[in-house]
C-alpha cells in the first residue's frame, strides 16, 4: 500500500513539471534578451569608395609645431592643402555653402629707383621696366603705378638692450618725431616694439601719433639682445596678419647696433619670414664709433634681402636724418604686378629681377618670394 502511494506521488510530480515547461516555452518570445546576447545588424550595402585626398606639404613634414592635443581627426579638411580642401564639396542638396579656393598666380612688388647720386626717380613708365621671374621673363605685366600715396603699415622695432643704453634717449626722440611726421590719421597705422631678450609691444597698431609717442617713451633699456627673434615676431605676428583689401606698403624700421646674442631663430630665418610677409625692412645702425662693425654688416644684409635700405650714421644726430630719408622713400616708390610664366604653387622660393632700360639707374626691391597657394 505504501509502495503504491509513493508511485502515484512521483507520477503527479512529473505531470506538473511537464505542464510548467510547456507554459515557459510558449512565453519565450516575450522575454528580454540575456545581457550577453549580441544582436546582429542587417547587412548594409558598402558605400562607394572615396578617392584619397592629396596630403598637404605640412602633413608630409616630419616636424610639427602644433601640440598633439590640438591635432584634428585624420582626414579632416584642416589637414588638407588648399586644393584638396576645395575638392571636398558638400553633397547635393546640402545647405552648406561650398568654399571655392584657387591659386593666385600674380606677384605684387613695391620697389624704388634711384640715380647714380642716390636721388629718387619718380617719373618712369611701365614701358621702362622688364621683370625676370625665376630667370624667365614674366608672361604679362598686370598693373603698374607710380605710388606716392599708398597706405602705410609700419612697425618700429627698437633695440632696448644694454648695448644701446647710452644713446637710447636720443633714439627715442628721433623715432617719435618720425612716427609723428609719417603716420597720417585714418590712413596709415603703426606699432611700436622694444626688444632685449624678448620683444615687447608697447603700442599696437594705431593711427594716433600721441599713443605711438607714448609707446616709444615706455621703452626701457636692459638685458641681452635677441634681434632676430624680434624681427621674426614683428613680421609673423603683426605685419603678416594685416588685413589687406588693396595695395599697402608694409615696412619695418629696425633701430639697433646689429649685435645679437640671445635669439632662437637665425638671421636667415628672420629674413625669410619678412619675405613671406612682404615686408621691407629699413635698418638704422646705432654704431656711431666708426670702424668696420660686424653688426652693421648684419643690418645691411637684412635690408638688402628685403628690398629696404641700411643707414649707417656717422654720428648720433644722423639718426634723425635717416628717419627723414626713410619717410621720403616710403612716398617715392613704384608698385608693379605680373603673371609669372611658369607659376606652380609649390612653396618654392623664386627670384626677382626688375630691370630698367635706362642706364645709370638702380632698382631696389626684394630679391624674391615664396610661391605658395593663397
Amino acid at each position: 500500500m505504501k509502495l503504491r502511494s509513493v508511485i502515484l506521488l512521483l507520477i503527479s510530480i512529473a505531470l506538473l513539471g511537464a505542464v510548467a515547461s510547456g507554459q515557459n516555452a510558449g512565453n519565450a518570445d516575450n522575454l528580454p534578451s540575456a545581457p550577453s546576447a549580441v544582436k546582429q545588424p542587417k547587412p548594409v550595402p558598402p558605400a562607394p569608395a572615396q578617392p584619397a585626398a592629396p596630403s598637404s606639404p605640412a602633413a608630409d613634414s616630419p616636424k610639427s609645431t602644433a601640440p598633439k592635443s590640438e591635432e584634428p581627426a585624420a582626414g579632416s579638411a584642416s589637414q588638407l592643402g588648399p586644393a584638396a580642401a576645395a575638392d571636398q564639396a558638400p553633397p547635393a542638396g546640402s545647405d552648406v555653402t561650398a568654399t571655392i579656393r584657387r591659386t593666385v598666380n600674380e606677384v605684387n612688388v613695391v620697389f624704388t629707383v634711384t640715380d647714380r647720386h642716390g636721388h629718387y626717380v619718380r617719373n618712369l613708365k611701365k614701358e621702362n621696366f622688364k621683370v625676370i621671374d625665376d630667370n624667365r621673363p614674366a608672361d604679362e605685366i598686370r598693373s603698374f603705378h607710380n605710388e606716392t600715396d599708398l597706405p602705410l603699415r609700419v612697425g618700429l622695432l627698437v633695440d632696448a638692450s644694454n648695448s644701446v643704453r647710452d644713446r637710447f634717449k636720443f633714439e627715442q626722440e628721433s623715432a617719435s618725431a618720425f612716427l609723428n611726421q609719417t603716420i597720417r590719421p585714418k590712413y596709415d597705422q603703426a606699432f611700436v616694439v622694444g626688444f632685449d631678450v624678448t620683444p615687447e609691444v608697447t603700442q599696437d597698431f594705431t593711427d594716433n601719433a600721441e599713443l605711438l609717442g607714448r609707446g616709444v617713451r615706455e621703452l626701457r633699456p636692459g638685458g641681452g639682445t635677441a634681434m632676430f627673434d624680434a624681427v621674426y615676431f614683428a613680421c609673423r605676428d603683426k605685419l603678416l596678419k594685416v588685413p589687406q583689401t588693396g595695395p599697402l606698403r608694409k615696412a619695418l624700421i629696425l633701430l639697433s647696433d646689429g649685435d645679437d646674442n640671445q635669439s632662437h631663430v637665425t638671421r636667415e630665418e628672420a629674413i625669410e619670414m619678412a619675405q613671406r610677409a612682404g615686408v621691407i625692412i629699413y635698418t638704422i645702425s646705432t654704431n656711431v664709433m666708426g670702424g668696420d662693425q660686424r653688426g652693421d654688416k648684419i643690418l645691411q644684409r637684412i635690408a638688402d634681402a628685403t628690398g629696404g635700405r641700411a643707414f649707417l650714421p656717422f654720428q648720433l644726430t644722423d639718426v634723425a636724418n635717416a628717419f627723414a630719408q626713410i619717410q621720403d622713400e616710403l612716398r617715392s616708390q613704384y608698385a608693379i604686378s605680373w603673371k609669372p610664366s611658369d607659376f606652380v604653387a609649390d612653396g618654392r622660393y623664386r627670384t626677382i629681377d626688375i630691370l630698367t632700360d635706362q642706364k645709370n639707374l638702380r632698382v631696389r626691391s626684394r630679391h624674391g618670394y615664396y610661391a605658395g597657394a593663397q
